[in-house]
């Protein structure tokens, strides 16, 4: 009996993946651990082995479409087997066209381009596959490029093999939706009642020098979906402290001397994490029921990438020297930026940290990472006045903001922790006995 390949499930919130490309053709001979295909998740790529022997009987899902997780994307069996039915939610889904956005009446001047993109819409249609399912033909590149544009490429005319629709079609469309002369809807007025206050309608009139819109990443989409939870759903507030990081910075250059160079993140990471250890509540997650208190410190860190941004973990980093962090968050954030982060490396953190320190920010707040109690805001460091004995000196200095749950977090336990936090960040004797030890 043929074995169905299923679309996997890289992410606890991940409910759709792009199959970017295919590395096995149908009648290829399958072994377990080859790999079938490639998709693109919204924080990464990564590869799909088999888990099956036999040959590559059908490919279901053909390059750049998105498909949800524990679909069926292929079949592997013995030659000549017969391939099952495809499931009907499944054809259903793929015969049924998304449905077309009601269409003002456009004025008499812009009835001819309205007649070429009816054209234009009608030839790119594609037809029916044998099985009754409507297959559109696209390249990866052509895909990621509509969906970043929002353009349906099902009105894209394509020029390839098999009207296949290439990055070239997708720009050549592009560049005649910005010719085109942008529609204004009319103004309809609504009549008030009798004696209620006349609204002010605001009113927007699209500018003919505007871009034309496009569709947020499949990245920036889940972030926005995420952080709109936990920014609705948990009663957030925020504490600031100053840092005075001059002896670490002076620390830091006589290390870097030396020959070992760490970053200002890597000191607050670690900083971070023995504080986690000796504040449970703060490293503890809640559904607003229970409790659920962590004995490990799993410690995420936001990386910046071109689309939005990644949050690696670095497991247990509480029991890494800040040699060992430095190593570790540097593999990670490099994953990260080439897409190459297994699902484990991006799932499991305990508390986050959001570090703008290297982009001059005086003081910002973070969301909490849904699933978390808090996330720390490592702003930059800035060279301040401030009271030293009895008189005034320069020193380098660090703000800090925790956001805290406050179904979890109080403000006093949030005052204390970060308390604490800015004494074993002010210690670098305790840093230079570490790095010497580790």
């Amino acid at each position: 009996m043929p074995h169905p390949i299923l679309m996997p499930k890289p992410g606890q919130m991940t409910e759709e993946c792009v199959l970017v490309a295919w590395h096995k053709r149908e009648g290829d001979k399958v072994s377990k651990g080859d790999v079938l295909f490639e998709i693109e998740t919204d924080k990464s790529n990564m590869d799909v082995e088999a888990f099956e022997e036999g040959v590559l009987l059908k490919r279901v899902v053909q390059e750049g479409e998105t498909v949800a997780v524990n679909a069926v994307c292929a079949y592997v069996g013995e030659p000549g087997e017969a391939i099952p039915d495809l499931p009907a939610p499944l054809a259903k889904a793929a015969i049924e066209p998304a449905p077309a956005p009601a269409e003002a009446p456009a004025p008499p001047d812009s009835a001819p381009a309205s007649a070429a993109v009816a054209s234009t819409s009608a030839s790119a249609t594609p037809p029916p596959a044998a099985d009754g399912v409507v297959r559109l033909r696209i390249s990866p590149r052509a895909s990621r490029l509509a969906a970043d544009s929002g353009l349906d490429p099902r009105t894209i005319a394509g020029t390839g093999p098999e009207g296949r629709i290439t990055e070239r079609d997708v720009k050549a469309a592009l560049t005649a939706a910005s010719a085109a002369p942008a529609a204004i809807a009319p103004s309809v007025p609504i009549a008030p009642r009798p004696g209620a206050p006349v609204p002010v309608q605001p009113i927007y009139v699209a500018d003919p020098e505007d871009a034309a819109p496009r569709q947020m990443s499949r990245m920036r989409r889940v972030i926005a979906e995420r952080l709109t939870l936990s920014a609705t759903t948990v009663p957030q507030f925020t504490v600031t402290v100053a840092v005075d990081m001059t002896r670490v910075l002076a620390l830091r250059t006589e290390f870097k001397a030396a020959g070992t160079a760490l970053s200002v993140t890597d000191f607050v990471v670690s900083a971070t994490a023995q504080t986690l250890a000796e504040f449970p509540d703060v490293n503890s997650r809640t559904d607003g029921v229970s409790v659920w208190p962590r004995r490990r410190v799993h410690m995420g860190l936001a990386v910046a990438l071109p689309d939005g941004l990644a949050v690696p973990v670095i497991r247990d980093a509480d029991r890494l020297s800040l040699d060992a962090l430095h190593r570790r968050a540097a593999e990670l954030a490099e994953g990260a930026r080439n897409g190459i982060l297994t699902p484990d490396d991006l799932t499991g953190s305990t508390f986050t940290i959001s570090n703008l320190g290297m982009l001059g920010v005086d003081e910002f707040s973070a969301i909490i990472n849904p699933g978390e109690s808090a996330i720390l805001a490592v702003s930059s460091v800035v060279p301040t006045p401030v009271a030293v004995g009895d008189g005034i000196g320069i020193r380098q200095i660090m703000k800090l903001t925790l956001t805290s749950d406050h179904r979890l977090v109080d403000g006093e336990l949030a005052a204390r922790f970060l308390n604490a936090l800015r004494r074993r960040l002010q210690d670098a004797d305790a840093f230079r006995g570490d790095l010497l030890n580790g």
